[in-house]
């Protein structure tokens, strides 16, 4: 196992900002839009800023099961992190794709999480369409958590090359 000053661990860092940008993002959409999406502010042709609520997890999963589910979904976070963190130390600082994978994913685990504990419901903003097909609104935190996925999936496929730092 390498030092903690050459784990994974040196890479928590982007968790931090990842979950700092969220919240401020997050506290600046409840204090300037209103709920709902007839409140939608059009930035782009085929993007809006917004507030909506979401009792669930992706894609309004279980929103209506009655709030057991932010529970639930709060300990899965907590121990998905913590998996994370602990395969964190046991990889070395230079393995940059999986550290930063992780570190995404747990930054933006943790925001949902927050909200969650805070509000009772995640914030999200984000709205992407095509016409009048509307992609489910999302917010940074599920932006890092889908990115730190696909790296995740990326890195697997890759051979490791005992010459480069990211091996």
């Amino acid at each position: 196992m390498p030092a903690l000053k050459q784990s994974g661990l040196r890479w928590l860092w982007l968790a931090v900002l990842t979950f700092v940008v969220d919240i401020v993002t997050k506290f600046a959409v409840l204090k300037t839009i209103p709920l709902g999406w007839d409140h939608r502010i059009e930035i782009l042709p085929f993007f809006n800023l917004l507030y909506v609520r979401n009792y669930g997890a992706a894609f309004s999963f279980l929103s209506d099961a009655g709030g057991w589910q932010r529970w639930a979904f709060t300990l899965i976070a907590i121990v998905v992190c913590s998996m994370l963190v602990f395969w964190m130390r046991q990889n070395n600082a230079q393995q940059k794709m999986v550290n930063i994978a992780y570190a995404l994913v747990i930054g933006g685990a943790l925001g949902n999480v927050f909200d969650r504990l805070y509000h009772g419901f995640v914030v999200d903003f984000l709205d992407f369409y095509i016409g009048d097909h509307h992609w489910p609104a999302f917010n940074i935190a599920d932006s890092a958590i889908c990115i730190g996925a696909a790296l995740i999936i990326f890195d697997s496929f890759r051979t490791p090359d005992p010459k480069s730092s990211d091996a």
